[in-house]
């Protein structure tokens, strides 16, 4: 090779070498990167002021006053940090930075802000306020993703995940004159809100219009905090299936009918009830099965009960598992019936399938939260999340940091500042990784 051929190709490598080295560098600042936990729960503390009642509760719920001058607040925040801001159709407050490739779809990343009446002031907001957090760490750092970036307070969470189902397409025309927690039916809280619920078909997203879908939440459960670990990777979100059971006997007279001349209906529902709790824990694995709502027909202390009308809930990651536990259930009841001369008629009336997060963005929680070290753990969500929503339009994840003895929609909710800026700091690594292995 030619002198000059030589001193051409070393000067062509040059740059290459340059933004070689520029790009391992900028990716170990971002790996450095950590979000103002000070600041963070600052913005948590004024959000608490927003609903706060005399018990110490929220009644931030879904369409209220409080609900409104929260977002207001909210998209001030998301405004400082560089986002653009809008209600969209469906009363969803979204933030968008935008990304530095053209045509990817955004990286999502929120969770919602309304409470159940009297609730807490972590439950969805750490979530929201991670997110704002977290953009407002990349404005400041001057730090651009590939994709857009978009944080959503999903509305109406509590009333039934009105506004991340809307991304499914999954909201009824009829389902708008239903009535919310508050005073205002679903169509008339989203108008309140700055939505149109006429236009709720223009919310609806196909699979690839989100690249990616994580959400921060406090656990709402007790596992991390008894078992002293910081950060919960989620594995999923559990199914849910729901019956009524109608146990059918005959009201007779208490003092009058011997013992052994009894169809006593409530008897039998007992006897279920025992054998629901038998089965699931008899069974190897995390699933839980509960009898939540029972009611005795006639209900007089001297009849004896004709009709009970009960409820079944199965929880499990594993639709599979959650029929196969159901069947032993049923089965169990045919046997109850059988030997206490009664009926038992179950009726579904509800499902909610299980969402499975994605194996790479469990890998991706688990080494932002080794980076930082911190511990974590592996395990399920046994309550329903925004999340579940999009399953199917896109992969998801999930981050739990711990409840404090497991409370949760209850004014004593509560998740220390050190753990919710535990949880903001491995979201950002995760969404900065995540935009990387998602290009």
């Amino acid at each position: 090779m030619h002198r000059s051929s030589e001193l051409s190709c070393q000067v062509a490598l040059i740059p290459a070498v340059f933004f070689s080295l520029f790009s391992v560098a900028t990716l170990a600042q971002q790996s450095d990167l950590r979000i103002d936990g000070e600041r963070l729960n600052a913005t948590m503390a004024h959000v608490k002021t927003i609903g706060l009642n005399e018990d110490g509760g929220s009644d931030r719920v879904a369409y209220s006053s409080h609900n409104k001058d929260a977002l207001a607040y909210l998209s001030e925040l998301m405004q400082a940090a560089g986002l653009s801001t809008q209600i969209d159709v469906a009363g969803n407050l979204v933030g968008r930075r935008e990304g530095k490739v053209a045509g990817l779809a955004p990286i999502i990343t929120g969770s919602h802000i309304d409470t159940v009446p009297n609730g807490g002031h972590y439950d969805g907001i750490v979530g929201t306020m991670s997110g704002i957090e977290v953009a407002r760490t990349m404005n400041d750092n001057g730090v651009e993703l590939d994709h857009p970036f978009d944080v959503i307070v999903w509305s109406n969470e509590e009333g039934g995940k009105i506004g991340s189902r809307s991304y499914r397409g999954a909201i009824g025309a009829d389902e708008m004159a239903l009535q919310s927690l508050g005073d205002k039916t679903l169509g008339d809280g989203i108008a309140y809100l700055g939505g149109d619920p006429n236009r709720l078909s223009e919310s609806q997203r196909q699979a690839g219009d989100v690249a990616a879908l994580i959400e921060l939440h406090i656990e709402q459960g007790a596992v991390l905090d008894r078992e002293g670990v910081t950060i919960g990777v989620v594995e999923g979100i559990v199914g849910i299936k729901r019956w009524n059971i109608t146990v059918e006997g005959f009201a007779n007279h208490a003092g009058t009918t011997p013992m052994d001349q009894r169809q006593d209906a409530m008897l039998a529902a007992a006897r279920l009830t025992i054998a629901v709790n038998d089965t699931i824990t008899g069974t190897p694995g995390k699933q839980v099965g509960t009898v939540g709502r029972m009611q005795l027909f006639p209900g007089a202390p001297n009849v004896i009960p004709g009709k009970v009308v009960m409820s079944l809930e199965i929880r499990d990651l594993q639709m599979e598992k959650v029929s196969l536990l159901f069947e032993q259930i049923e089965a169990a009841a045919q046997q109850i019936a059988m030997k206490s001369d009664t009926s038992i008629l179950f009726k579904q009336y509800y499902e909610s399938p299980a969402a499975i997060t994605d194996e790479r963005f469990k890998t991706t929680v688990e080494n932002s939260a080794n980076t930082l070290g911190l511990t974590s753990m592996h395990m399920p969500s046994g309550a329903g999340h925004d999340t579940q929503s999009l399953q199917g339009l896109a992969p998801l994840g999930m981050i739990f940091v711990p409840s404090v003895k497991g409370v949760s929609h209850a004014p004593s909710e509560f998740t220390s500042a050190q753990d919710i800026t535990n949880g903001a700091n491995v979201l950002l690594l995760t969404i900065i990784e995540l935009d990387k292995q998602l290009r």
